[in-house]
């Protein structure tokens, strides 16, 4: 699939300006790797007069079923061999726009740090899209672009030349004419070519909505075809359509009376609808060892025997997590995280940063190596004792992440729960509960014997007697300033995921 963007210039204003908006050099043809294929950036004319910008995706039909997983065009159960046999290769499509504001995502904020003056300038624009899906048209084509200012050409393909009895097709050449700046030519593209194929490649999730009301900042709140374009966009999910028209609205009326959308939308006080509920134990447990890798600027984390996925959900909640790695030996734990994080309904930038993988963590495993961070929340005492050895080179010898979290409950805490008969532990498949000394005296050595330095911290209420149900351990590569949980031998160490202050009930044993 292909579009050319052209505009003219003069001597004082010359037209390879266009290289400084797109940040790609007209002298160079430069190629980038996307999710589905490979997109490729060049120039078949550059000169002060006329400067021609060219996109070019080349779409890899085998990554796309297979990162597809049944959505989109082609994805019913009884279109199997549509996954295969289909336009995607040749027509532009939400495919393109995605490549759009992947390989020119600066030119589309409207950012350009060489010449700051030519980001809100017009210029002169003529785009060219040989083959473009329309469904609804040439006469829809004309009834998105004309109201933003487009003159607009829109020519029906034919479907065969050599037969004109038979028609035209679907798909038309668009060529679009007038004086905008880039960005805005580029947003209007980037919302507008899916909503005229009417399809999108990937699951529509919730963040679309956030990033249609970007892209359609300061044309989408008066377009006459708003609804159609917020209901196509967001693939018919009525539910998010709703909320996208409810916000359009808000900045409709929150310009019109020439306030801020906030002061509009603040018919319900946070704080009375709020009420002093205990934070489960699990919770607190998931807030500490977040705060470790926030603290730590961990970015690319393994999370070891992550069970239903319920620590990977929430890492993928913050941007700050750019690759997430879920190990679990069981099968059928990984299939019911993956149902729990519906990845095969997850919007394309989300599913790009989470992978789950089978493995086992008493033996060395090549794909855990080179992450920041570790977590290994409550999972060393499923481990039988005579394999620890084996788990802790797995970890700290062999795969070596800058950071580690290990999280073990306190047995010393267990008087605590009135659920839980004397001498029990509190999980039937629990190999063994530390007491505080015995976890702080294990993760010492394992903390000597492979060059880390070690802090431990609480989780959960701190009683004066027997300690927190939870018992935190912090483990970074020595030689290097820690961020995290403080203290070298414990004495003095920061208080992590302490300060809830709740009691905790026999309930949340099994969390």
């Amino acid at each position: 699939m292909f579009l050319t963007i052209t505009t003219t210039g003069s001597t004082d204003r010359p037209a390879t300006d266009l290289g400084f908006l797109l940040h790609k050099h007209p002298d160079k043809s430069q190629q980038f790797s996307t999710a589905h294929g490979t997109a490729h950036v060049f120039y078949p004319e550059a000169d002060a007069e006329r400067c021609t910008a060219a996109l070019l995706l080349e779409v890899d039909p085998i990554a796309l079923v297979r990162r597809s997983r049944g959505k989109g065009r082609g994805g019913a159960p009884d279109s199997a061999l549509g996954q295969y046999v289909n336009d995607r290769p040749y027509a532009a499509s939400s495919l393109l726009a995605v490549a759009l504001r992947s390989v020119l995502a600066s030119a589309m904020k409207g950012q350009c740090a060489a010449r700051p003056e030519l980001v809100g300038r017009a210029i002169p624009l003529r785009i060219e899209v040989p083959v473009l899906p329309a469904r609804g048209g040439a006469e829809l084509v004309r009834a998105l672009f004309e109201p933003l200012g487009w003159a607009v050409l829109a020519e029906p393909v034919p479907l065969d030349e050599t037969f004109p009895e038979w028609g035209d097709s679907r798909y038309v050449r668009l060529v679009l004419e007038g004086e905008r700046t880039l960005a805005e030519a580029l947003r209007h593209l980037y919302v507008l070519l899916p909503v005229l194929d009417d399809a999108k490649h990937y699951w529509v999730a919730s963040d679309e909505v956030d990033k249609l009301l970007r892209a359609g900042e300061g044309w989408l709140e008066d377009h006459p075809e708003q609804r159609l374009i917020v209901g196509r966009y967001l693939a018919r999910r009525w539910a998010l359509t709703r909320r996208a028209m409810e916000r359009l609205e808000l900045e409709r009326l929150a310009e019109s009376d020439d306030v801020a959308a906030e002061e509009l939308d603040n018919a319900v006080d946070e704080e009375a609808d709020t009420e002093d509920k205990p934070v489960p134990l699990a919770v607190q447990r998931r807030e500490a060892i977040l705060a470790v890798l926030r603290a730590e600027r961990a970015t690319r984390v393994l999370d070891l025997g992550c069970g239903q996925g319920q620590l990977v959900g929430e890492l993928l909640k913050e941007g700050q997590f750019t690759e997430i790695v879920g190990v679990d030996v069981s099968m059928r734990a990984l299939h019911e995280a993956r149902r729990r994080l519906r990845l095969d309904r997850m919007s394309e930038r989300q599913s790009e940063r989470v992978r789950l993988v089978q493995g086992s963590l008493a033996y060395t495993d090549s794909r855990l190596k080179g992450y920041d961070a570790a977590v290994l929340s409550e999972v060393v005492e499923h481990v039988d004792p005579a394999r620890l050895p084996a788990l802790e080179y797995a970890v700290f010898g062999a795969a070596r992440p800058r950071t580690v979290v290990v999280t073990t409950p306190n047995v010393e805490y267990n008087v605590r729960w009135e659920s839980l008969p004397a001498g029990h532990v509190r999980h039937a498949d629990h190999r063994f509960e530390w007491t505080r000394e015995e976890f702080r005296q294990w993760a010492r050595k394992v903390a000597e014997r492979h060059g880390y330095g070690v802090t431990f911290g609480p989780v959960g209420p701190d009683d004066p007697e027997v300690g927190p149900p939870t018992q935190l351990a912090h483990f970074r590569v020595r030689g290097e300033d820690s961020s995290g949980v403080k203290g070298e031998d414990g004495k003095g160490a920061d208080r992590v995921g302490a300060g809830h202050g709740v009691p905790v009930t026999g309930k949340e044993v099994a969390a």
